[in-house]
């Protein structure tokens, strides 16, 4: 799938919504640990905390999920939705934010509000509290310490710390057990994945639980191997960039099988190298 590089991120929707089955499909509620969920289902993953403060979320994918999400917090039977964290902007985790922010605030990094106001979203879609590097909530018995990593999937991701709990949610800096997407025209980098991914795995415990942007629920080893993956096909990538290989070159070459079950229906083989060629090929240029 080749995806646009327009400053109008809509195709991000839209190019999710050609995945087979998507639309069809309906939100499962997973008890993670404690009072923390975790939704799934169509568009990215929402982590959920449901106890006597009444419920937080992070994230609320796609606008025509809202009434899914509705039921399924109601079915929790912890009172109203109190708060909503976005990991970043775009509208498989942010496309419900105009359902619930007419009475529910949305927190975010500053570069997420610009993002959803430069692309015509209503106001009702934007974070009424951002900040810069990080903001905490004390809710449900416990500290939700959201915090910036730059130029990681976009400029303005967060991941979201539920410290009693010791669940994280990391938003697309993780797509478990596939290639990512990094969205580089937004102000992503694959270098400043990395190293966002290195500072957190210094950072996390063994037995944290995470939840990711897109996947299933996912441990510690889980993060290390999609961090690997990533490191090394870089350099398997970057080395053909060396040697002066084209894009079209090193994709009909490809990547060592070991990593073919990566590929998915929006970020296949392909598209990934074209990512890393298109990131590092930035930074060269000083861009």
């Amino acid at each position: 799938m080749k995806l646009c590089a327009s400053p109008n991120r809509r195709w991000w929707v839209a190019a999710l919504a050609l995945l087979p089955g998507l639309l069809a499909a309906q939100l499962t509620t997973r008890h993670v640990k404690g009072h923390i969920y975790m939704l799934e289902g169509p568009g990215g993953n929402i982590a959920v905390s449901a106890g006597p403060d009444g419920i937080l979320i992070v994230d609320d994918k796609y606008s025509r999920t809202a009434e899914q999400i509705k039921a399924a917090l109601a079915d929790l039977d912890k009172g109203d939705l109190q708060f909503i964290l976005n990991t970043h902007y775009h509208g498989d985790h942010t496309g419900s934010n105009a359902f619930f922010g007419g009475e529910t605030p949305i927190l975010a990094h500053e570069n997420v509000r610009r993002r959803l106001m430069d692309e015509g979203q209503p106001a009702q879609a934007w974070p009424v509290i951002t900040f810069p590097a990080q903001l905490s909530v004390y809710f449900n018995g416990e500290r939700v310490q959201a915090m910036h990593y730059p130029a990681s999937h976009t400029d303005g991701d967060i991941v979201v710390a539920f410290t009693g709990s010791n669940v994280m949610a990391l938003g697309d800096l993780f797509f478990s057990g596939m290639f990512p997407y990094v969205d580089i025209p937004s102000g992503g980098r694959v270098s400043g994945l990395i190293e966002s991914l290195d500072k957190l795995l210094l950072q996390l415990s063994d037995d944290v639980r995470i939840i990711p942007g897109h996947g299933p629920l996912s441990d510690l080893d889980d993060l290390r191997e999609y961090r690997d993956m990533i490191v090394q096909t870089s350099a398997i990538i970057r080395a053909e960039m060396a040697r002066g290989r084209t894009v079209a070159q090193t994709q009909r070459k490809g990547l060592p099988k070991k990593w073919a079950a990566w590929s998915w229906s929006f970020i296949p083989e392909r598209r990934w190298i074209e990512i890393v060629y298109e990131s590092y090929g930035l930074e060269a240029a000083g861009s």
